[in-house]
Parts: structure tokens; C-alpha cells; sequence
């Protein structure tokens, strides 16, 4: 044997990365409409049944995703916003009126000023994106894009192209929705609804009687007109909520912890989600209709009872003595 001439080892590397791979094959027109046909069919499948009107998501695991392929954290940012699209898109085309994403808290001004400046940076780019004209996704698909959170602490040149991306779709009122939370916390929409409502007692706008948990609600940085919330997804493994929505999260709501990185998160992952939530909501309206009727029976036979009993005696009076 040629000593110059070395065998395949075992450990050698694919000459095609499975990620290559898949791109590849993603990149064949036909397998693309195959899969275009296959998510309407999905989306027709799932309309037929019960749909939520509010999603929020917390998107973690951008920096996670960039460090486990040695990409800069900006890569990781931008893949999280693309998948932002494709979660934006199956939601509204499923009929939810309402999504709401966590885009920035108020904790991440601790972070390092690079990543801040990232962060903002990205954020303003992409929603230019969605709304710069009349055929980007927002316009195109109605979408009305509000800014939820403390904007005294947004810098004034990026308030100022996020406030022009509200007023261009300002018009897009009552169809999508996208909520923004930038910058944000649970205490601090808690904190300033509080404050605003001493304000308007101290004014004599309201009375002592006026304020309850309706006022409190109504008097948050999401205001009136959004649906309750129905479902909170949370990508990349992690079971907290990190001072999102808590005043939101009551009873009615779905609580979902996936281990899925956010850049890795796609439509059949969101789609996932919102099936098991319309499968269980599908079973408790059939319970609360199978409990309904049997109440009904139950009256219904109590009052045949009544019935088939016997003639009471008749009254008598001690004044009739």
C-alpha cells in the first residue's frame, strides 16, 4: 500500500453541512410551493376551530444562537428578526387580531452600550422595513404598529422614526395589531398607571368610588382596545416571565416555555402552539355545553317533581278561629 495514500477516516467531516443541506433543498421551487401549499392547508385546517385574539412572546435565545455558532450578537439580533416575520405573518393570516413582542426591557439598559446601540439600531431598521411603503408587510398586510412601554427613556432621534412608523400606520387601526414593547416592565406600566390615576384624583377627573381594577387596566400603557391575552410564549427554555405583561397573565390565560432557540422558532413551531391552545379550548367549551344542558336537566326534572307531588293542605288562620 501507497504509505503517500491515506484512507477516509470514520471522523471526517461531510464534504455538506446538514444546514447546507436544507438551504439547498429549501431553494428548489417546487419543494418551496409544496410547502407553501402544505402551511395554507394548515392555516384552513386550524380556522375552523377556536383561534386567540392576543399572543405576546417573549423572544429569548438571539445571543444564545450567535455564541453556539461563533456569529457576531448582531447575527444572532437579525436572525430573531426574521423570524419575527414568519411568526408575524402565520398569526395574522390564522386570524389573530393581536400580537405583542418584548423588544426591549427597561432591565437591558444594563447591558453593555454596544449590544444597547444594537438593539436599537435593529429595531428601528426593521420596523422601517415593515412600514416604509406601500408594499412592505405592515402597509400591504394592515398592520398598525404601536410603541408600548416608557418612551421618555427612548433617545430622540429613534422616538422620533418609531413615532413616524405609528403615524404611518396609524390607519391600519381595528384590523393587525403589533404590539411593541420598547422599553418595558410589568412595574413600570403597573407604576405609571397608578400614577396617572392619582393624578386624575388629585384633579377631581374621577371620584374615590371610580377606581377599581377596570380604571387600573384601562389606564395602562396598552389602553382599552386591547384584547385580553390568551396565550404567552416564551422561547429558549427558560420558565420565567422576566416582569412582562404579569398584570396580563391572569387566569385566562396560556402560559407556554419552549426549548427552542427564537431564531430557530418558525411557523410550524408558532403553529404547534396555537392548535394545542384551540384543541384545549375547544374541550372546556364542550364541557361548559355539556354542563349547561345538564343543569338544564336537572331543573327540568326538579320541576316535573314538583309536579307529581301531592296537593297541600289547606291554609288555616288563627284568625279564622
Amino acid at each position: 500500500m501507497n504509505p503517500n495514500l491515506s484512507t477516509p477516516s470514520s471522523t471526517q467531516a461531510p464534504l455538506v453541512s446538514a444546514g447546507t443541506l436544507k438551504k439547498l433543498l429549501f431553494a428548489f421551487p417546487l419543494f418551496a410551493y409544496l410547502q407553501g401549499f402544505f402551511k395554507d392547508l394548515v392555516i384552513s385546517i386550524m380556522k375552523t376551530g377556536p383561534v386567540p385574539q392576543h399572543v405576546a412572546v417573549i423572544m429569548d435565545g438571539n445571543r444564545t444562537f450567535a455564541r453556539k455558532r461563533n456569529l457576531p450578537l448582531k447575527e444572532g439580533h437579525t436572525a430573531g428578526a426574521e423570524s419575527l416575520v414568519g411568526v408575524l405573518d402565520a398569526c395574522y393570516r390564522l386570524g389573530v387580531s393581536c400580537v405583542t413582542i418584548y423588544a426591549f426591557s427597561i432591565e437591558n439598559f444594563h447591558r453593555s452600550k454596544e449590544e444597547v446601540d444594537t438593539l436599537f439600531g435593529l429595531l428601528r431598521e426593521k420596523l422601517n422595513y415593515l412600514s416604509q411603503n406601500e408594499d412592505s408587510y405592515a402597509m400591504y398586510n394592515k398592520v398598525q404598529v404601536k410603541i408600548i412601554g416608557n418612551k421618555a427613556m427612548i433617545p430622540e432621534d429613534i422616538l422620533k422614526d418609531l413615532e413616524r412608523v405609528e403615524e404611518r400606520t396609524n390607519h391600519n387601526f381595528g384590523k393587525r395589531v403589533l404590539n411593541v414593547c420598547f422599553p418595558y416592565t410589568s412595574r413600570d406600566d403597573i407604576t405609571g398607571a397608578i400614577r396617572s390615576i392619582s393624578e386624575k384624583r388629585i384633579n377631581h377627573e374621577i371620584n374615590k368610588e371610580d377606581i377599581n381594577m377596570d380604571l387600573l387596566d384601562i389606564s395602562m400603557y396598552f389602553g382599552p382596545e386591547t384584547p385580553p391575552l390568551d396565550i404567552m410564549i416564551r422561547t429558549s427554555g427558560h420558565t420565567r416571565l422576566s416582569d412582562f405583561m404579569i398584570w396580563q397573565c391572569n387566569y385566562d390565560c396560556t402560559l407556554e416555555f419552549v426549548d427552542t432557540l427564537w431564531p430557530d422558532f418558525k411557523f410550524f413551531d408558532i403553529m404547534a402552539i396555537l392548535f394545542k391552545w384551540g384543541y384545549y379550548k375547544t374541550l372546556e367549551t364542550e364541557k361548559l355545553k355539556h354542563l349547561g344542558k345538564r343543569k338544564a336537566k336537572l331543573h327540568q326534572t326538579a320541576q316535573d317533581i314538583l309536579k307529581d307531588l301531592p296537593a297541600h293542605p289547606p291554609y288555616r288562620s288563627v284568625s279564622d278561629r
